[in-house]
């Protein structure tokens, strides 16, 4: 596989790694992909509300074909390419059709090949979003459309809190545990500096809640979503701070039966290739309607 074109000191996750928990989190996916299912459905809504077809459409960081089954039917697609980080999950994805490694930092994509392309909860893991953003446009056909989801700025706030304050008590000091996420506010600007036409960026909020602290952890394991970032603590983490953590985590944040509230903010991207049929904005100072027409005595 090509190597990403990131620079080292811009890098923050480490997709090695991040290929590595894809890789052993396939097996068993299917125990903990019941988010990845819930935001797939919602992203797939999204993708039924568009009234034209996508003939040729990629699912980009699509794990084991989950959202392969979740879109078909929809969308008028006719031809589904699947690509993945992990070589193990772009095998799964055969059973459903045609499969490819790739890395969503370096796409090996033709321009103007697609008519569509989806991805389900993947790009939060990407070192140069903008980047990747601009790939993809370029891999779409004019008037081509590009549909996303991916964790957000608020996403897992109760479990970075706990884990910062239980580190903070037992060392003295804090290394980072949840990853740094885009905000809404930012997200329909990236879009733009990509070059898609009509960006939409809207936000969904997902509450789900566990019986304990540690099937938080295990869920996160289980899908994959486990610490990626470069500068995350080296060695085994003590159980006196998994301790402190889940005492404070459920002192705080759980609820009167005693369930701890874990939230995912999630956010949907909606951006078009650039085609002359799009709507365009009018000229600066085009307007033929007078404020004398609009304005009370």
């Amino acid at each position: 596989m090509a190597q990403s074109t990131v620079p080292e000191q811009a890098r923050i996750f480490d997709r090695g790694l991040l290929r590595q928990r894809r890789t052993r989190a396939a097996r068993d996916l299917h125990a903990h992909d019941f988010l990845l299912k819930e935001i797939g459905e919602r992203l797939c809504d999204r993708l039924s509300d568009v009234a034209r077809g996508f003939p040729l459409t990629l699912d980009l960081g699509g794990r084991n074909g989950l959202l392969a089954r979740l879109v078909e039917g929809r969308g008028g697609i006719e031809t589904l390419i699947q690509s993945d980080l992990s070589l193990v999950n772009a095998r799964h994805m055969r059973e459903s059709g045609a499969s490819l490694v790739a890395d969503e930092e370096l796409l090996p994509f033709k321009a103007a090949c697609f008519d569509a392309v989806l991805s389900n909860l993947a790009l939060h893991w990407v070192n140069d979003l903008p980047g990747a953003l601009v790939q993809i446009r370029n891999s779409l056909k004019p008037d081509g459309l590009f549909l996303a989801s991916l964790f957000g700025a608020g996403t897992l706030n109760e479990l970075r809190t706990c884990l910062m304050e239980a580190e903070l008590a037992e060392l003295g000091g804090a290394s980072p545990r949840v990853s740094p996420f885009a905000d809404l506010r930012d997200a329909a600007g990236l879009l733009q500096r990509a070059g898609f036409a009509l960006p939409v960026a809207d936000l969904d909020t997902v509450t789900v809640t566990y019986g304990d602290f540690f099937a938080l952890l295990r869920d996160l394991r289980g899908m994959g979503e486990a610490n990626a970032l470069l500068d995350r603590l080296r060695q085994p983490t003590r159980r006196a701070i998994f301790a402190r953590a889940a005492a404070i985590y459920q002192d705080r944040f759980s609820d009167r039966e005693g369930r701890l509230r874990a939230t995912f903010q999630v956010l949907f991207l909606t951006g078009w290739s650039p085609h002359e049929s799009q709507q365009q904005p009018a000229r600066r100072g085009s307007g033929q309607t007078s404020l004398k027409d609009v304005l009370g005595p």
